[in-house]
C-alpha cells in the first residue's frame, strides 16, 4: 500500500514537472523544473529496485547535465522575447511536424504487442547473487554491446555538429605559432639596461614585452603623437 502510494506521488510530481519544463516562460524556472522532474524519476527507479538507474540519474543528470544547462541559460543571458518574434510565421510548419510525430506515436502504440511470458517474468524472483549494476552491465555490454557503440557514435556526431554550427571566428582571437615561438632567442626577447636606483622605466624607455621591430617603430611614432597632443605628459607632482 505504501509503495503504490509512493509510485502514484512521485508519478504525478514527475509528470507535473515535466510540463511545466516545456511550458514555463523563464527558462531558469524550466531547468529547475527539469531538476525536480529528475529526483521524481530516481525515486520511481528506486520503487523498481534499480538503485543503479537511480544513482546514475541523481549524479549524471542533476549534478552535471542540468547544473550545465542553468549555468549556460545563466551565462548567456539570451534574448527570448527576441526569439519569440518569429512565433507565428513558423506556427504551420511546427504543427505539422507535431502531426506527424504524433501520428508515428500511434501507429507504435497500435501495433504494439507483449511477450507471452511478460507476466511471467514480471512475477519471477530477482536471482540473489546477481547484483542490480552487474546485470544492468551485463546487459549493455554483452547482449546489446553495438547499439550501445552505435548510440554513442550518434552522440559523438550531435556533439561534432554542434561545435561546428556554433563555432565563430573572431578577429581579435589571438592564437600561438609554436614554430615562431621556437625559433626566437634571447637577444629577440630580453634585453638588460643599466637602471639607476628610483630612475623608474618612464626615464630610461624601456618597454616590456620588448617589441619586434615594426612594433617598435609605431609604437615610437604613437608616442611622438601622444606627446605633441599632450597626451601621457604628467602633470604638476607627478613622477
Amino acid at each position: 500500500m505504501i509503495v503504490a502510494a509512493a509510485f502514484y506521488l512521485f508519478s504525478a510530481i514527475l509528470i507535473g514537472s515535466a510540463a511545466m519544463v516545456v511550458t514555463s516562460r523563464n527558462p531558469v524556472h524550466s531547468v529547475l523544473f527539469l531538476i525536480l522532474a529528475f529526483f521524481n524519476a530516481a525515486a520511481l527507479f528506486l520503487i523498481a529496485g534499480a538503485e543503479f538507474l537511480a544513482m546514475i540519474l541523481v549524479i549524471v543528470y542533476v549534478g552535471a547535465v542540468a547544473v550545465l544547462f542553468l549555468f549556460v541559460v545563466m551565462m548567456l543571458d539570451v534574448n527570448f522575447g527576441q526569439l519569440r518574434e518569429g512565433y507565428q510565421r513558423y506556427l504551420p510548419i511546427g504543427a505539422t511536424v507535431g502531426v506527424v510525430l504524433f501520428a508515428e506515436l500511434l501507429l507504435v502504440l497500435g501495433g504494439w504487442e507483449f511477450a507471452p511470458d511478460a507476466g511471467a517474468l514480471r512475477l519471477s524472483s530477482t536471482p540473489g547473487n546477481v547484483s542490480n549494476t552487474q546485470a544492468l552491465g551485463r546487459l549493455i555490454y554483452t547482449d546489446y554491446i553495438f547499439l550501445f557503440q552505435a548510440a554513442g557514435l550518434i552522440l559523438m556526431v550531435a556533439m561534432i555538429g554542434a561545435i561546428v554550427l556554433t563555432h565563430r571566428e573572431r578577429k581579435t582571437s589571438k592564437r600561438q605559432s609554436i614554430a615562431r615561438q621556437n625559433a626566437r632567442n634571447m637577444a629577440d626577447t630580453l634585453e638588460l639596461m643599466p637602471v639607476a636606483y628610483g630612475a623608474g622605466t618612464n626615464v630610461t624607455g624601456i618597454i616590456r614585452p620588448k617589441p619586434e621591430p615594426a612594433l617598435a617603430l609605431a609604437n615610437g611614432l604613437l608616442a611622438d603623437e601622444s606627446h605633441e597632443h599632450g597626451v601621457g605628459k604628467p602633470g604638476p607632482g607627478e613622477h
